[in-house]
């Protein structure tokens, strides 16, 4: 313990006062003299959050409501997280989502974030906001809008004019934000925003920075939000802890809490492989690492991890790691890492994701591609995965034993097995203890027997008493100990503990362990109870000097043991190992729910439950509720109960399981040219002319180029055109250019309507290469005296983030410089003439319900074909996959029904080609379109992705939908699009009720 080990327990007598003779002995060092400090409802001191006065572990977990376009299925992702175990959400919030031109802004639609604060109000979750300015998030620009790569001041500064900028965007979100605060707005609104984060992963520490900080401090109070104040610290450094802080050697600045994220654990190898390389960090009460950073930067105020890997983000040309991720940062290593961290006292813990969703449109960085799954606990496909089962698991351990919240280290215990550690907290107030034991170090792999010995608030004991405890494999256990439960006393178990309740006065316990280990559980008592084994197998020894009752059984399937008198309420111990307890819901209400793939809620009103939930196959339902809840509700159907020899009640016949879903083929497509640009004679009168504009860019062009930059014209997002004119020569014989394109951007020209070529970037990690030159020859046509007209397209895919505050997202995009060559490569003054398009309107949507991400600068998008209501009876009538290719791109519309079965919950994707296989040797790529909405960017030869999960909504899951397909080629034989099919990824009975999301089918003329 050296990460406080400074600290001074000035106040350790007095809490020592409260708890057994047997528990006062030498402690390590806590810190129990730092003062609370009270922010309306919230307040905090060293060890952990308050609410209300009481204290809380935050157990939290990422989502994006930016990352899903239809609102409705929010409540779904919600509900699954609060299902999931956490009690909390955080939610990041894109600038540039809301904000296509400055001084305009759109909080409706997709866009609605009343809503989502509301709808996780009403699910019981607090929220954590993060509201930027910079969010990095992997999105392009990192969340800042495009209009503000134009300006020249200094981002994330205190510049006045990025300040200004900045103050724009959070007058909007802060009042939002306000209204939901748990602390309300003084005028009537609450919440349950607990949490509100300033500014992300900020490292540089100017003066200026430091302005900036203060500033943003400043505002978020001036707008009336009153909830603790934070700064998500770019791993454990110490930079912007609170000015409250006495460690030396760090950097402070304004906020009232230090965060940080961190990301440790194996990483996927190119094979998909799964490592393990390192051990699960110390960073708080056990750590070695000296004062800078981590819980030791901030003594004052609790630990906060703002970010820990829930997984990671896949980027352009892997193998496809999504699967991979949710492994590697999946059960298991959310038993160790996470039970890690709560061991050092990081009461407040976000997972980043807990849903990823989707990067649709061009919401995407350069260094990911349209899936943002990231592995999390939620699949892209909405899928409950395993490792949210487990989550599930440890966030009913944390409900069930509030102790937990504001726990210290307590007296190392022994453990009879070097290859074992135990990690040994305790509760100052009530002495409850929380042993966290894992190998040593944690990410070993062997299969262990050990015992522990641990002085612990009952007595000293070596247990397991009976066959010694087992770790095997890369694992940990989360045991408690000395803790009241109901109205129980656990003096101590080698089973996990998933819940507690108490019903109609007595008391249900569920205790799991790994399947086919023993288990050990004793139970404090004034005299023998009665023990009655109502099914499967354990054995009993009642200690009468003791008190104690030890129950002794091994975990397969599940036992149920009803413990009867002894002068406590009678207790239904179920014990199980975690195949079974998987299976069980704790319910808002005193309900336990054994079966259903996934409970939404219950509701008790009158004599009658009503249960809402998922279910994945038949499934039998058993419950424990209260006698006076008579009758029971699945979705709404009335369920016909039995009473069972254990006390529970049980479905008389098993709950449905979904239909299966039969999707059409995708036939009857119908194509057309789609860059009409590249033709000598195509009319771009209305086009913009490039002129002597300035520009913002860090990227440097030639002496005497003009201003190409896609930006200063107003497009930000996706493809742009640009037609030059130039007079011939003898000596033209090629074109060099260089351009900005984003991690597998892309470059195609024409001279005189001849196709000349193409450039590709390539993508990848760390930092894909997002700018790029190449040299085209010039077709011989070229030279001859008179006009000739280039046509080039440039695919933009994202800005930069800024995540060194280094104005990196201001690295030029679209045409930097451009220049005719002679031979050797000597370039000449050939003035070019250009003239810019991007997408229809630039800063002015002409389909704000769709938003800025949705549109890029190419023909179809600027005159509406990839809208369902486009009339494409003139195109010609083809099949896919496609025979036939030509150099640019090439639409494909096709128009299919859908009549799924009500009253499930599907997600459907369209797939491209051979899924087993992460790229193809075809070379093209395409934009997919459904009933309007730009759900990604298929790039077949580069990968990985080649399903594209549609969320209903956007899909109509009961009527008429529209597919378009802009497809990117060089023209190469075999370089047309595969076929393209519907799939299903997964289907329940249940869901949420969804709406189509509300945008318009058809649009006018554009340039």
């Amino acid at each position: 313990m050296t990460d406080r080990s400074h600290l001074i327990a000035l106040a350790l007598a007095t809490a020592l006062m409260s708890v057994p003779a047997s528990a006062q002995v030498a402690r390590p060092t806590e810190n129990l003299a730092a003062p609370v400090k009270t922010f309306g409802r919230v307040s905090y001191d060293a060890r952990s959050l308050m609410i209300d006065g009481k204290r809380q572990v935050i157990w939290s977990s990422e989502f994006h409501p930016f990352r899903l376009p239809s609102p409705d299925l929010w409540r779904d992702i919600l509900q699954k997280m609060k299902a999931s175990g956490f009690n909390t959400v955080a939610l990041y919030f894109d600038w540039g989502y809301h904000s296509p031109k400055q001084g305009v802004y759109d909080f409706t639609g997709i866009r609605d974030v009343e809503r989502v604060l509301t709808m996780a109000q009403e699910e019981g979750l607090y929220v954590i906001t993060r509201a930027g300015p910079y969010v990095n998030a992997e999105l392009s620009r990192g969340g800042f809008p495009g209009w503000l790569v134009n300006q020249k001041a200094r981002a994330r500064t205190d510049d006045p004019a990025y300040l200004a900028a900045v103050d724009e965007w959070l007058t909007q979100i802060n009042a939002i934000i306000a209204r939901h605060q748990i602390n309300g707005d003084g005028k009537g609104h609450s919440g349950s925003v607990i949490l509100h984060q300033i500014e992300n992963e900020l490292a540089l520490t100017t003066p200026t920075q430091r302005r900036y900080m203060d500033h943003l401090y400043a505002k978020a109070r001036a707008d009336g939000i009153t909830v603790p104040l934070f700064h998500n610290d770019q791993g454990r450094n110490g930079y912007w802890v609170p000015e409250s802080s006495t460690v030396a050697g760090v950097v402070k600045g304004p906020g009232d809490l230090y965060a940080f994220d961190g990301y440790p654990g194996g990483t996927c190898t190119v094979a998909g492989v799964p490592t393990r390389n390192v051990a699960a960090p110390d960073w708080g009460y056990y750590g070695t690492g000296g004062a800078k950073g981590g819980a030791s930067a901030s003594p004052d105020t609790p630990a906060f991890l703002a970010e820990f890997g829930g997984g990671w983000f896949d980027y352009w040309g892997s193998n496809g790691g999504y699967e991979c991720n949710a492994v590697q940062r999946g059960k298991r290593f959310q038993r160790v890492f996470y039970g890690t961290n709560l061991a050092n006292g990081i009461d407040i813990q976000s997972f980043y994701m807990g849903f990823g969703g989707t990067s649709w449109g061009w919401l995407p960085a350069p260094v990911v591609f349209t899936s943002y799954d990231y592995g999390a606990a939620i699949s892209e496909a909405r899928a409950v995965r395993g490792k949210a089962e487990e989550m599930k698991q440890l966030g009913g351990l944390i409900a069930a034993v509030p102790d937990l919240a504001g726990m210290v280290p307590a007296v190392p215990v022994q453990v009879s097995s070097p290859a074992v550690q135990v990690y040994h907290n305790r509760s100052p107030e009530s002495d409850a203890r929380f042993l966290m034991v894992t190998h040593k170090p944690s990410n070993g792999q062997t299969d262990d027997r050990f015992t522990i010995t641990a002085d612990l608030p009952d007595g000293r004991y070596t247990f397991p008493q009976g066959e010694p405890a087992r770790l095997n494999g890369f694992d940990a256990k989360w045991l408690v100990a000395g803790v009241n439960l109901g109205g129980q006393r656990l003096v101590y178990s080698t089973s996990e503990l998933q819940t507690a309740l108490t019903i109609d006065g007595d008391d249900v316990m569920l205790l799991y362990g790994r399947a086919g280990e023993t288990g050990e559980t004793v139970l404090r008592y004034a005299s023998a109870p009665t023990i009655t084994v109502l099914e499967g197998a354990a054995t009993s020894v009642f200690d009468a000097a003791k008190g104690d009752l030890r129950l002794d059984y091994d975990h397969r399937g599940r036992s149920i043991v009803r413990i009867a008198g002894g002068g406590r309420p009678a207790l239904t111990l179920i014990l199980a190992d975690e195949a079974e307890a998987v299976r069980y819901w704790r319910g808002s209400d005193a309900v336990l729910v054994r079966g259903p793939a996934l409970l939404r809620a219950t509701k008790a009103t009158g004599g009658t439950l009503a249960l809402i939930g998922d279910t994945a196959e038949a499934t039998p339902l058993e419950l424990w509720a209260p006698k006076a809840l008579r009758s029971v509700r699945w979705n709404g159907a009335t369920v016909a109960l039995t009473t069972t020899k254990t006390g529970s009640r049980v479905a008389a016949r098993p709950l449905a399981g979904p239909t299966p879903v039969t999707l059409p083929a995708l036939t009857g497509w119908r194509s057309a040219n789609g860059s009409p640009e590249a033709e000598p004679g195509f009319d771009d009168s209305a086009w913009q002319a490039i002129d002597g504009r300035g520009a913002a860019t860090i990227t440097a062009k030639p002496d005497g180029q003009p201003n190409l930059t896609m930006d200063s014209y107003g497009f930000h997002d996706g493809d742009v055109w640009y037609r030059g004119r130039f007079t011939g020569t003898l000596d033209a014989k090629q074109i060099a250019l260089f351009y900005g394109g984003g991690g597998s951007g892309m470059v195609q020209v024409w001279v005189d309507g001849v196709f000349a070529g193409q450039n590709e970037l390539p993508g990848g990690l760390p930092r894909p290469i997002t700018t790029g030159g190449a040299r085209f020859d010039l077709p011989a046509s070229a030279q001859a005296p008179g006009e000739h007209v280039l046509s080039v397209m440039v695919r933009n895919n994202g800005h930069n983030w800024d995540l060194d505050s280094d104005d990196y997202h201001k690295e030029a995009r679209g045409l930097i410089s451009a220049s005719i060559e002679a031979p050797g490569g000597r370039s000449f003054a050939i003035p070019i003439a250009w003239k810019i398009q991007g997408k229809q309107g630039g800063e002015v949507l002409p389909d704000p319900a769709r938003g800025p991400a949705n549109n890029g600068g190419q023909y179809g998008e600027r005159f509406g074909w990839h809208l369902p209501g486009f009339d494409d009876t003139g195109w010609t009538a083809t099949t896919l996959p496609a025979t036939t290719v030509t150099p640019g791109t090439t639409w494909y519309r096709t128009q299919f029904d859908l009549a799924l079965p009500k009253g499930q919950d599907s997600t459907i994707a369209l797939a491209f080609g051979d899924t087993a296989t992460p790229r193809s040797v075809a070379r093209y790529r395409a934009l997919l379109f459904v009933n309007g909405w730009n759900m990604g960017q298929f790039i077949a030869h580069v990968g990985p992705q080649r399903v594209f999960p549609i969320p209903e909504g956007i899909l109509n899951h009961h009527g008429s939908n529209t597919v378009a397909l802009a497809v990117t080629s060089d023209g190469q034989p075999g370089d047309a699009v595969e076929q393209v099919r519907l799939v299903s990824l997964r289907t329940v009975r249940g869901g949420v009720p969804v709406r189509m999301v509300a945008a318009p089918a058809r649009a006018g003329n554009a340039p």
